[in-house]
């Protein structure tokens, strides 16, 4: 069975929220809507969703803002709604911390279909270990989906916690980015940017210096490998 929950989509666009409510509603989710950022805060902060459809254009606080303010103290999956050309603000959007997105015009189904796997990846039990994955200063709880650098635990995404957990699970191992969005997201399609995004921004939480990284090193004309630290 697919995994449902409470979902709030965020778009002033009366028909589109409408369109989206009746697709999630289909599938078994509990959909709510708001049409602008000041009330999706407000609502978020009452209801705790399990996931927020989260569209960027947004009358007064704009969608960004309200990823980033989210982020401050929640880790709920986010899955933004983008207009085409739109790749610098797709960007900061995933550099603030959302797992997902969606490019408008987009199609219904394929929205209900992100929702579900990014729900999935975000309730999927971890496998069970013999123990964490240790390298030097940085620790991996796989079963309690905790990471730490010097004991102090790193505020990881969802998608982030799942690239490094498998990064880490396969040391040594070079893929490229179309293999990590099969093994790590799910999908057999998508924008390949997406996880040079979600790359860029563990370095930044993981690497002792994040141009010169030394964890998650750079193998040119292939992807990533993890070479821990040196």
């Amino acid at each position: 069975m697919e995994p449902t929950g409470r979902v709030l989509v965020v778009d002033d666009d009366l028909t589109v929220s409408d369109v989206v409510r009746r697709y999630l509603e289909r599938d078994g989710h509990d959909v709510a809507l708001a049409d602008n950022g000041e009330d999706a805060l407000r609502w978020i902060a009452e209801n705790e969703p399990d996931l927020v459809v989260l569209d960027l254009m947004l009358p007064g606080i704009d969608g960004l803002e309200v990823c980033r303010r989210l982020r401050e103290h929640s880790a709920v999956p986010v899955v933004m709604l983008t207009a085409l050309g739109e790749e610098e603000n797709r960007i900061a959007g995933l550099q603030l911390g959302a797992d997902d997105y969606v490019t408008k015009p987009f199609s219904p189904k394929e929205l209900a279909l992100r929702v579900t796997s990014v729900l999935r990846r975000a309730r999927a039990a971890a496998p069970p270990r013999a123990k964490d994955l240790v390298d030097g200063d940085l620790k991996l709880d796989a079963a309690a989906r905790k990471a730490t650098v010097d004991g102090a635990e790193l505020a990881l995404t969802t998608r982030e916690f799942d690239l490094l957990e498998f990064l880490m699970s396969h040391q040594g191992e070079a893929f490229t980015r179309e293999q990590l969005l099969d093994r790590v997201w799910g999908w057999n399609f998508g924008d390949q940017s997406t996880v040079t995004v979600h790359v860029r921004r563990l370095r930044e939480k993981i690497e002792r210096t994040p141009a010169k990284p030394t964890r998650i090193v750079t193998v040119w004309g292939v992807g990533y490998r993890y070479d821990g630290e040196r």
